[in-house]
């Protein structure tokens, strides 16, 4: 393979991309921005309360991959003979070396300790010995592989919360990803658990990762829950939520109505300077209070008052 990398305004960055895409046969575009690591770089992603992010870097690198030199070279003369092209410039016209994207992806995921006792395994890997109880998954197109401080906080409430009190049999994983939180609940004792997610590929990855560890659950989207009522989502005596904060401040009255009184209410996917703002929108229902914290990351819990 071939790389063809372009150097781009940020006015040219959407025609140059659908054009390599779409006309001029290249495999994929990836773009990033040309002043990364400067005193120029630009971030994208704006934060709730600062104005709205710009659409793109004020000058990007395009890196777009092609079968041959003669398709990557004919695409840049091809883009660069455009009237509407001017500002683009290439950087560079490299080959590129095959990879075993299999195993270098693999690479990448070792076991994960939650617990001494409870590991997270790639499939790839045996169990290490000292593993009582492990979670066997593939990384897929869901969020969810144990490895990120939301994840790995939310499967060590529910270890440590199996082994001190035990967990509730009815348990609502609220957007599952790879169902990696729902499959723990059902393998630390849970009966009756529900996995939703708004992503189809999600549900289809969480009920894959529950067959392969053998457990029972019921995933689907939010508006199809399969022989379930609209209102079986209230009820639960525990209800999981590793998100992120925007999205489970509008989500505060569905999930806090979704538990049982006495019910436990596990949220994640919170930066440590947004607690206050989960603290309030869930005030009408329960109190909320930080209860682990992990790389700039924090767990939030609370308990629905007892009827």
């Amino acid at each position: 393979m071939h790389q063809l990398t372009l150097i781009a305004p940020e006015a040219l960055i959407e025609s140059v991309g659908d054009a390599l895409t779409d006309e001029l046969g290249a495999l994929s575009v990836t773009v990033e921005d040309a002043d990364a690591d400067g005193e120029l770089e630009q971030p994208l992603f704006g934060e709730p309360g600062m104005a709205p992010a710009p659409c793109g870097w004020r000058r990007s690198l395009l890196h777009a991959l092609f079968d041959d030199d003669a398709q990557a070279t004919r695409a840049a003369t091809l883009l660069l003979a455009q009237p509407w092209a001017q500002g683009l410039h290439v950087v560079a016209l490299t080959a590129v070396e095959d990879t075993d994207w299999v195993r270098l992806t693999q690479s990448q995921f070792e076991p994960v300790a939650i617990t001494p006792q409870f590991w997270i395994v790639p499939t790839w890997h045996q169990p290490p010995a000292q593993a009582e109880r492990s979670l066997r998954l593939d990384p897929g197109l869901a969020f969810g592989t144990g490895t990120h401080p939301t994840t790995r906080m939310c499967l060590r409430w529910i270890a440590r919360q199996a082994q001190s009190t035990g967990l509730p049999p009815r348990v609502l994983d609220y957007g599952c990803g790879s169902g990696i939180l729902a499959i723990a609940a059902a393998m630390h004792g849970a009966t009756d658990v529900t996995a939703i997610d708004i992503d189809p590929a999600a549900v289809e990855a969480t009920r894959a990762n529950a067959q392969a560890n053998g457990v029972t659950l019921q995933a689907a989207l939010p508006q199809a829950q399969p022989g379930k009522a609209r209102d079986s989502l209230a009820a639960h005596g525990l209800v999981l939520a590793n998100i992120l904060a925007t999205p489970l401040t509008l989500l505060a009255p569905l999930l806090a109505t979704a538990l049982a009184p006495d019910g436990h209410l596990v949220l994640a996917g919170i930066l440590e300077r947004q607690a206050g703002w989960l603290q309030e929108a869930y005030r009408p229902w329960l109190a909320l209070e930080v209860t682990d914290r992990d790389e700039g990351w924090i767990l939030m819990t609370g308990r629905r008052p007892a009827a």
